[in-house]
């Protein structure tokens, strides 16, 4: 089977969705509609479909297709890392860096769906939040780890295997992959780093210091980021911009690479690079 998985409110009238599942029949294979986002979205409106969430159906998958931007296949690759399903995205967002493919470029999606494309292979980053030495919250990232104040600016504390990274008074810290590097870290003045790349990446968040840079860490570290003492303010902890986690004082972040990965289908249709300086402008 293959999972044809349209973000709604991207792919309005289905447009895309509906060539998507011809092209997956066409091929000989099953296609099953996995709106994503459908927590929020009623699926019984999309005529002549029958929804299923697609972590349900993703162990009989063998490839998944996201229409949508990048946050789309944020959330899409959440669900399905787990079980090693090439992704192939489909970009009907504004930048789209993780899609395979535009919107006009369909007519090379059979070779995904046949197997034949290459495989690009991101590293993911798992994160613990521990309190009173117990861990308390645990995920997988593939875009980035976020710590920052809700309105003040917070102090921070970053150090790796027991050395000192940085200290500083700002708006908070990113940790991210290679593939989160054309995101919100970039937006904070972190380096572009090429996506199947392995290191991990800290970018402050407008630091109250000029002595606060970026860091591009090897991959074997574990970081761990310490919000300072909050006393009445509030921070925050996000992966991958899901849900927040309230940060209480005296919690620690740590961040290591992670045995899973996620499989992005790659067309080989432009290079990493003439993608950035076009999407970049």
């Amino acid at each position: 089977m293959i999972a044809v998985c349209p973000n709604p409110y991207r792919d309005t009238d289905f447009s895309a969705t509906r060539k998507v599942i011809e092209l997956v029949e066409k091929e000989g294979k099953e296609a099953v509609f996995c709106p994503i986002f459908n927590d929020s979205f009623d699926a019984s409106s999309c005529e002549g479909f029958v929804a299923e969430k697609l972590e349900d159906v993703a162990p009989q998958c063998s490839l998944a297709v996201v229409i949508g931007g990048d946050g789309t296949m944020l959330a899409a690759a959440r669900k399905v890392f787990h079980y090693r399903m090439p992704i192939v995205g489909v970009n009907l967002g504004t930048k789209g860096f993780m899609a395979s493919l535009e919107a006009d470029e369909l007519d090379r999606l059979p070779e995904a769906i046949q197997g034949t494309c290459r495989l690009s292979q991101r590293m993911m980053i798992d994160v613990s939040l521990k309190r009173d030495g117990q861990v308390i919250y645990k995920d997988c990232a593939l875009n980035d780890v976020v710590l920052r104040g809700y309105v003040d600016c917070i102090d921070i504390q970053v150090s790796s295997d027991g050395d000192r990274i940085t200290e500083f008074s700002g708006d908070g810290v990113i940790l991210s992959t290679p593939t989160g590097s054309t995101g919100y870290s970039m937006s904070a003045g972190g380096p572009i780093v090429e996506p199947e790349a392995n290191a991990i990446l800290l970018s402050p968040i407008c630091a109250h210091t000029m002595s606060a840079r970026t860091y591009v860490l090897a991959p074997r570290r574990t970081v761990i980021a310490r919000p300072g003492r909050l006393h009445d303010r509030r921070a925050y902890l996000t992966v991958d911009g899901q849900t927040p986690v309230d940060l209480k004082n005296g919690d620690e972040v740590w961040v290591t690479r992670s045995t899973e990965v996620t499989r992005f289908a790659d067309f080989e249709i432009s290079s990493f690079f003439e993608t950035a300086s076009r999407k970049l402008k």
